[in-house]
């Protein structure tokens, strides 16, 4: 059963979803690929209508595909809640598409915080979401991390780094919303497109983007043999 947000609850979770599939051996968008008798962007908006922290849910589209997104909604999560924009032609574009949607709720102060997850992480729990606004309210921008132990990067003159600095980065990701609109909007003047939401907000703003651990379970699902794994803990759920 769906929790109602918090009253003053100011967080707006946006899940992208206008990816492509291709590694997955999806024909189609992987977003859309069913887990456990359930599209894989069913199982994270399904998590995100019991985060009391979050008042309001956006699903990013892929163009095209208004249709199939409103559908898989309605019969997957009727109960739902859900807004609909459309994305762009890489990530960057998407969420640049998502804050010109939301710009007049967060210049007027209806929207405190964005929350950014991607469909592709399934198995992200409430308590990472609740988490990631708590630290982007308090210090300006959350991102959850997990140590990389199988990583092995080399950087300075000896080439050694402390594999206590080696981390991979997960979302859902969290961020002060006008800072995050004014970071997408000299990004847009500049000319700037980052790989993910923090490099634009490091780019273009002052505000502390703090790391939390991520979970282990909150795998990406990006080849086939992914979505037995996910199928797997899904179920166990």
């Amino acid at each position: 059963m769906a929790m109602s947000a918090t009253p003053g609850s100011r967080a707006v979770a946006v899940v992208l979803a206008a990816g492509l599939g291709t590694r997955v051996g999806a024909d189609g968008n992987k977003a859309y690929v069913k887990i456990a008798d359930r599209s894989m962007v069913a199982w994270s908006i399904d998590t995100l209508t019991r985060v009391p922290e979050i008042a309001r849910t956006v699903l990013v589209f892929r163009r095209g595909e208004l249709e199939l997104a409103r559908d898989t909604i309605r019969r997957e999560l009727p109960s739902a809640t859900v807004e609909f924009v459309e994305g762009g032609d890489s990530r960057h574009a998407s969420e640049s598409n998502v804050l010109a949607y939301l710009a007049d709720d967060i210049e007027s102060g209806a929207v405190a915080v964005v929350v950014i997850h991607d469909a592709a992480r399934p198995l992200a729990g409430r308590d990472m979401f609740a988490t990631a606004v708590s630290v982007a309210e308090e210090f300006g921008g959350a991102i959850p991390a997990i140590p990389a132990a199988d990583l092995v990067r080399t950087s300075g003159d000896d080439g050694i780094v402390s594999m206590s600095d080696l981390v991979r980065v997960q979302t859902p990701q969290a961020f002060r919303a006008v800072a995050l609109l004014e970071a997408y909007r000299a990004a847009a003047r500049d000319g700037f497109e980052g790989t993910d939401t923090s490099s634009c907000v490091e780019a273009f703003t002052e505000i502390e983007v703090r790391t939390f651990r991520g979970e282990q379970r909150n795998l990406k699902v990006t080849y086939a043999s992914d979505i037995a794994v996910a199928e797997r803990l899904l179920t166990r759920r």
